[in-house]
């Protein structure tokens, strides 16, 4: 692979660029289907997201003195599964 230069970059970037503000949407666009590897990154993206809304949750619920077997419960395991989960973050 040849080294691309500054001003290859550059030019590179300008054409997506335009292509991003000059796009005008077709019908069904919003409905293509991701590529493969896309999807996975946005699943992989939203887990993280909901990993991170849940251990917020859990940390409020122990705040406001919820049980780990009532956390557990809401969560579909164990309190001591909970506990050992979200320790860290309550």
């Amino acid at each position: 692979m040849t080294r691309r230069s500054i001003d290859d970059i550059k030019a590179r970037a300008d054409e997506f660029a335009d292509a991003f503000e000059n796009y005008d949407p077709k019908p069904g666009d919003q409905n293509a289907p991701l590529p493969p590897a896309m999807a996975v990154e946005l699943a992989a993206w939203r887990r993280d997201a909901a990993e991170k809304e849940l251990a917020e949750a859990v940390r409020a619920a122990r705040e406001q003195r919820m049980s780990w077997r009532e956390v557990g419960e809401a969560i579909g395991t164990s309190g001591e599964a909970a506990r050992q989960r979200y320790r860290a973050t309550a």
